[in-house]
């Protein structure tokens, strides 16, 4: 009987998966004993780490897109019909379209979303990079920007941990080539003590803010945006006016994962080895999607797919299980317009930056063109 192996959401954690299940089950897959079904919403797969650059005009909107089909193997059936509902006990999947879809193994890779909307005042007035429609809105904006205050206001949960050192480097870099960095202020907010969730991120950043001038307030947990008045609240009494107000917005999971009463959130909770849902054997979680305390990072989905396909091919093929993940996350780090370092860690190693080169930069620059390779699970 055919192992039917059903995987919902179709961005780069899902793709991977069903690319690399398909090199490791050829076999199987000719010989009708395993079928892979993805479920996605789009029929483009977007780049998204590279909306980064679309701000400063680094990078183009066409190098951000992909037909999803063309990435991904032609022996997997792809429809856009999003998930509505995900019924673990009857082990099936409901779509929008009213189509049911069974499964033996279910890979939740649905990602995340951004909530602007969920803070008073946010989605009016902020700017933020983290979809094409802000990212354009933040270029326009820059473009017209001569000097004022800049907020980057950063929130929790949000997925790749760096982004916002990331845009406050460029953001001086940018301003410095514009000839109006004399005439800014920009201010950097985070809501725990420091300026980055993880210590050795924070000990490296605050000096490097402190060169360039750049200030930061800690214990800065938004409450509200007040786009009259132009200013910026925290819960903790703090408030701040700005000219400009970038954001990171909070984060969710996908709908349909707390609809369906998998996850608080839309989080679903996730063994951090094994990568399975809570409780089950036959749910694989993966990418934004998990409830795992780690970075929300293009690497971490990589390297978790990576660990999903070794184990299912190993569970179809030897009944057994093949290894653990580990909690490797690797990201680069812009710290301007043409340097960058970066960080590697895992479950029992904590990062370490080090100091940033241009190489580095162009290294990222490199992966940018290289990501279609990671997709397909080339690379």
């Amino acid at each position: 009987m055919t192992k039917k192996i059903l995987i919902v959401g179709g961005g780069l954690a899902g793709t991977i998966i069903a690319n690399g299940l398909c090199r490791q089950l050829t076999k199987q897959i000719k010989s009708g004993d395993v079928a892979i079904t993805m479920l996605g919403t789009s029929d483009q797969h977007m780049y998204q780490p590279g909306l980064l650059y679309i701000p400063f005009g680094k990078m183009r909107e066409a190098e951000l897109f992909r037909d999803q089909r063309k990435v991904l193997d032609k022996r997997v059936p792809y429809f856009i019909d999003p998930a509505k509902n995900i019924d673990t006990d009857k082990k099936e999947v409901t779509t929008d379209s009213g189509k049911t879809y069974t499964y033996d193994y279910l890979v939740l890779a649905t990602g995340s979303r951004i909530m602007p909307q969920s803070i008073p005042g946010m989605a009016e007035s902020a700017h933020w990079f983290y979809d094409l429609e802000g990212a354009r809105k933040m270029r326009s904006a820059l473009d017209d920007f001569e000097g004022g205050k800049i907020v980057v206001n950063v929130n929790v949960p949000h997925k790749c941990p760096v982004a916002p050192l990331e845009i406050t480097f460029m953001l001086y870099d940018y301003l410095t080539e514009k000839g109006v960095m004399d005439k800014t202020e920009i201010t950097y907010t985070y809501p725990i003590g420091r300026l980055h969730g993880l210590e050795p991120v924070a000990l490296w950043a605050q000096p490097e803010m402190d060169k360039f001038g750049i200030k930061y307030e800690t214990f800065f947990n938004t409450k509200e945006v007040d786009p009259d008045n132009k200013t910026i609240t925290s819960e903790e009494g703090e408030t701040l006016s700005y000219d400009m107000l970038v954001t990171i917005p909070p984060h969710s999971g996908a709908e349909v994962i707390s609809s369906s009463g998998l996850g608080d959130g839309g989080w679903v909770p996730t063994d951090k080895k094994k990568l399975l849902m809570d409780g089950t054997t036959d749910i694989f979680v993966c990418g934004d999607t998990t409830n795992i305390p780690i970075s929300k990072a293009g690497s971490t989905a990589h390297f978790e797919a990576d660990v999903v396909i070794d184990n299912l091919t190993s569970i179809l093929t030897e009944n057994r299980w093949a290894r653990d993940y580990d909690g490797k996350v690797y990201c680069f780090i812009e710290t301007g317009m043409d340097e960058g370092t970066y960080v590697w860690f895992n479950y029992t190693t904590p990062p370490n930056p080090g100091p940033p080169s241009q190489m580095i930069h162009w290294f990222k620059l490199a992966y940018n063109r290289l990501y279609w390779l990671s997709a397909r699970g080339l690379l």
